[in-house]
């Protein structure tokens, strides 16, 4: 059965409020009050396209502005912060994006799960796992290290 945390077609901006699980997740900062700049230097030092980028952290929802060079961008900038420890939720309304050229699924990761276990959930291939690592490269560092309660994009066809 294929579990989906959340599905839309990004249509401009459509991911502006998403959910997260707070207590998971890379722990980036320790205290609120450098929150802003911690997040900001994570996303500016992997970039996934979003200009005159601006992050501001309040009682755990980070909300972001800039504008995204694609839909995908905004997408992962929003995986990129929500999958901060402390975050629980993204609000992305003022980031101006294009619609989207392709249909995305998000996925939480549960126990036992790999990118090979997934990949065949959704494409009923598991050597196709490349083209998830490949949709999240800001958000996965390391296809073999993976988290449970990490969300992540799953495009619908696979390349």
């Amino acid at each position: 059965m294929k579990r989906r945390t959340h599905s839309h077609t990004n249509g401009g901006t459509g991911v502006e409020l998403f959910g997260f699980a707070k207590d998971v997740g890379r722990r980036i900062f320790g205290k609120e009050s450098e929150a802003d700049q911690k997040i900001r230097e994570m996303l500016e030092a992997d970039n996934p396209g979003i200009q005159d980028l601006d992050v501001k952290v309040k009682d755990g929802t980070v909300a972001i502005s800039g504008r995204a060079e694609e839909a995908a961008a905004l997408e992962k900038a929003v995986l990129m912060a929500g999958n901060v420890q402390g975050i629980a939720e993204v609000d992305a309304s003022a980031v101006a994006a294009p619609a989207a050229v392709e249909e995305v699924d998000y996925y939480l990761i549960e126990a036992g799960d790999t990118l090979s276990k997934i990949a065949q959930q959704f494409y009923d291939d598991a050597t196709a796992y490349p083209h998830i690592f490949a949709a999240n490269r800001e958000v996965i560092k390391d296809p073999d290290l993976i988290f449970v309660g990490q969300k992540i994009r799953i495009p619908r066809q696979p390349a």
